[in-house]
């Protein structure tokens, strides 16, 4: 009887898929965001309070997850992601960064608020030094409204980062089954949760637990990256702001943020990341007292050209490439952590 029983637990054994005997351990760090939100009543779906429900109930709310891989949770910030700053930023790095040295980690997935997951995604591709999936992901509906996206959105990230052909490619943003490059993600809508969007295209896609990839990202990320958040010292990156480009303009917005110590200013021009005349001799007169000038565009699509309209060349500006305002913003901080040399600034643009 005892050879029986052994026999057939051995059958049993090899009958069992390995997938049973050897998930992956993801581990969910929570950040707070809509996906943490919750409205006074479910037909609430645009009007709500972010960053109220822990990591605990998030992931209890989604227990399929564990049939993924092993979840575990983290409660690194609480937090609407329009009030994270610099300290925050740099703090979430280093505890992902420490998350992912360790061999037990398979892969991370960020639960965040969707107003800045494109800052945060971008920053943390350039800074971890790791091939462990990065996944970020958010929702655009509170976890209380009726049909909240959330929970799926979950549930489809954690089968990304526990999937193994999602290493390698990088910080991904996953939301409403498209898997995002961190790099040229962008949130471009705030009431419908088709919000995220890239010009180049997304990754690839995620139905039913099962990643779907159709391009990779040809720029530096993570291990190929020269900068390193175990290099960055204290809790704040380099003063960088931003003005916005349009008609009838002011200097003083420039000449403020340089008076308030900004290293660099990134001008969100109209068009080609266009610079109206009567600005010219502030930003010329700027960039000669020390502080950077990095053309990008308010336009979401295309890319600045370099030499077009401006002198960049003559005027020692930057221009951001095909990187929006706000990421332009992240890439000049670090940057200015290595260099303050407008022309290898702009070597980081092309190569970034």
């Amino acid at each position: 009887m005892k050879h029986k029983i052994a026999a057939l637990t051995l059958a049993l054994t090899f009958m069992t898929p390995m997938s049973v005997w050897a998930k992956n351990n993801v581990v969910v760090v929570a950040t707070g965001g809509t996906i943490a939100g919750a409205g006074a009543s479910s037909t609430n779906s645009a009007t709500y309070t972010a960053a109220k429900v822990p990591v605990d109930a998030l992931l209890n709310a989604v227990p399929q997850i564990q049939n993924l891989a092993n979840v575990t949770g983290i409660q690194a910030l609480q937090v609407a992601s329009e009030s994270i700053t610099d300290k925050e930023l740099l703090s979430l790095a280093r505890q992902i960064n420490d998350l992912l040295k360790k061999p037990d980690v398979n892969g991370v997935v960020i639960t965040h608020g969707t107003d800045t997951m494109e800052e945060t995604a971008f920053f943390l591709s350039l800074v971890i030094h790791s091939d462990k999936p990065i996944v970020l992901v958010g929702s655009m509906r509170p976890s209380t409204a009726m049909s909240a996206d959330g929970p799926l959105n979950l549930y489809s990230a954690v089968a990304l980062a526990a999937d193994e052909s999602a290493k390698g490619k990088g910080v991904m943003v996953l939301m409403n089954d498209s898997i995002f490059a961190a790099r040229d993600v962008t949130k471009t809508i705030n009431i419908h949760t088709n919000a995220f969007a890239s010009q180049w295209g997304a990754l690839g896609s995620l139905v039913e637990g099962k990643a779907y990839w159709f391009r990779n990202s040809a720029k530096r990320f993570n291990n190929r990256s020269e900068f390193n958040i175990e290099q960055i010292q204290g809790d704040k990156l380099p003063l960088v702001q931003i003005v916005y480009g349009s008609g009838n303009m002011l200097p003083d917005a420039y000449d403020a943020y340089a008076k308030a110590g900004a290293k660099a200013i990134i001008h969100a021009g109209t068009g080609n990341g266009s610079v109206a005349n009567y600005i010219v001799p502030t930003l010329k007169n700027l960039q000669q007292q020390g502080v950077q000038i990095v053309r990008a565009s308010r336009v979401p699509q295309g890319f600045v050209l370099r030499n077009a309209e401006q002198p960049d060349d003559q005027n020692g500006w930057v221009v951001a490439h095909d990187l929006n305002p706000q990421k332009a913003k992240l890439l000049t901080a670090l940057a200015l952590t290595k260099t303050t040399d407008p022309k290898q600034i702009q070597r980081m643009f092309w190569e970034y």
